[in-house]
């Protein structure tokens, strides 16, 4: 049986933004949908006497956003098989345990109530530090997230830690129709007066122009070892490649402006139960053009 795909819904704008995003992506995956709301009103509500009829104010608000949004998928995708849970507990952890048993999380990039200007919400960066599924935090402008562009971008890192990015943005293409952009950043820093030349060799962050092996053609050939399974598993894509010279970061946040979606890998370390998130990641969370799906790598 097919995993769900999971969002979290709270009725913000952001949150309905990414409710259609993830409807639309359950039917181009063929998925069921899975609408969960988190709330904590038991906490701060008293109980109604056995005599009430009445439903907590809390629990009424709770239903009614995810009434709403179960009839907003429907309308959008009829076809699209969709749950809906109103779960009594705080968004971050729901998210995570739902994310144990799905195939991807949704989240959009601010929920209610969060400080005006905020370039992400806590729970969207907390979930795509620690989940263990990938997560796609909902961003960018709304052509965009219907897809029109027509292009799907990976960041290549290390080669093992990269893999299963490419493996997602591979599969996103292929589900979209649209091409795949591999994007490697690499560097070339200038010597300092009197030291020693740079070291060279696969992998090495600071590669001299002139050593033996360009630096261009190391970062090629690892792009070319990132992509062959995906190209041989996928030849219906259209598959670019790109070296870029400048920090990851940056050359990264520049390629989302032409994508469709952005995909980045995130190590997470056996026993480590701390937000989990690189510098690449956590600034493409906060600043992206385009929506951003962060695949965790388990070392």
């Amino acid at each position: 049986m097919e995993l769900p795909l999971v969002v979290g819904v709270d009725g913000s704008d952001s949150s309905l933004l990414a409710v259609d995003w993830a409807v639309d992506e359950a039917a181009r995956q063929g998925l069921p949908l899975r609408l969960v709301h988190a709330s904590l009103w038991e906490r701060y509500e008293r109980v109604q006497p056995s005599f009430s009829t009445d439903r907590p104010a809390g629990r009424v608000m709770a239903q009614d956003i995810v009434a709403s949004c179960v009839e907003r998928t429907q309308l959008r995708h009829p076809e699209v098989k969709v749950s809906s849970d109103v779960l009594a507990a705080d968004a971050v952890s729901t998210l995570l345990h739902a994310g144990s048993e799905a195939f991807a999380l949704v989240t959009g990039a601010r929920g209610r109530g969060e400080v005006a200007g905020l370039l992400l919400g806590s729970v969207s960066l907390t979930v795509a530090a620690r989940a263990m599924c990938p997560v796609i935090v909902v961003r960018g402008e709304e052509r965009k997230v219907r897809g029109s562009v027509g292009r799907v971008v990976v960041g290549v890192g290390d080669a093992t830690g990269g893999t299963g990015a490419v493996r997602f943005a591979a599969r996103e293409a292929e589900a979209r129709g649209c091409a795949l952009t591999a994007v490697r950043a690499w560097r070339n820093p200038v010597p300092e007066p009197g030291s020693a030349p740079a070291e060279s060799g696969p992998g090495h962050p600071g590669l001299a122009a002139g050593a033996a092996g360009a630096p261009e053609e190391q970062v090629s050939a690892t792009l070319d070892d990132a992509l062959r399974e995906v190209v041989r598993e996928h030849p219906e894509v259209e598959v670019s490649r790109r070296a870029v010279e400048g920090p990851a970061h940056r050359v990264l946040l520049e390629a989302s402006a032409d994508a469709d979606l952005i995909v980045v890998g995130a190590l997470r370390r056996h026993g480590h139960f701390g937000l989990q998130l690189g510098r690449v990641a956590h600034a493409l969370l906060h600043h992206s053009l385009c929506p951003v799906a962060v695949v965790p790598h388990r070392v």
